[in-house]
């Protein structure tokens, strides 16, 4: 490798290369059917993460999704457009928004997201149980160690 020497780097360097390639295999698998709903998978996971905890604020979902405020902010913004999801104003603090799902919201996620994990088992269907746990714990490890958490 051009200009790194070290034995660990290089593998990093690989490792991180094929952890890219199969993020891209994987995205390009579930997204189609996310687009056909007309969803991005950041609206999916807004959608999800209040499906399956409740009502969450943005900083709760932000945590949960791992992006921008600014970003979050639109992606609810749109939700909110298209009447799936509702900013609601906490009584015991105003200064507190809470997103929650609308009836048409809950509708579509309790329908698409089904369809959605058995698209995401399809893309990782070369590897076995036991292999899906493993990774599972390294991928866990290695977001851990490389935000400094």
């Amino acid at each position: 490798m051009f200009g790194v020497d070290d034995p660990a780097t290089v593998a990093a360097v690989r490792a991180y290369v094929k952890l890219m390639r199969a993020q891209r295999g994987v995205v390009a698998r579930v997204e189609p059917a996310l687009a056909a709903c007309a969803l991005t998978l950041t609206q999916l996971g807004v959608l999800e993460a209040v499906l399956h905890l409740g009502p969450l604020t943005h900083r709760e979902l932000g945590r949960k999704l791992l992006t921008s405020p600014a970003n979050l902010t639109d992606v609810v913004d749109k939700l909110e457009k298209r009447g799936l999801v509702t900013r609601v104003r906490a009584e015991q603090d105003r200064r507190q928004v809470r997103v929650e799902l609308t009836q048409a919201g809950r509708a579509l996620i309790e329908d698409t997201f089904p369809r959605h994990a058995a698209d995401i088992a399809h893309a990782m269907g070369g590897l076995s149980p036991a292999e899906l746990e493993t990774l599972g714990h390294l991928l866990r490890k290695l977001g851990t160690t490389a935000t400094g958490a």
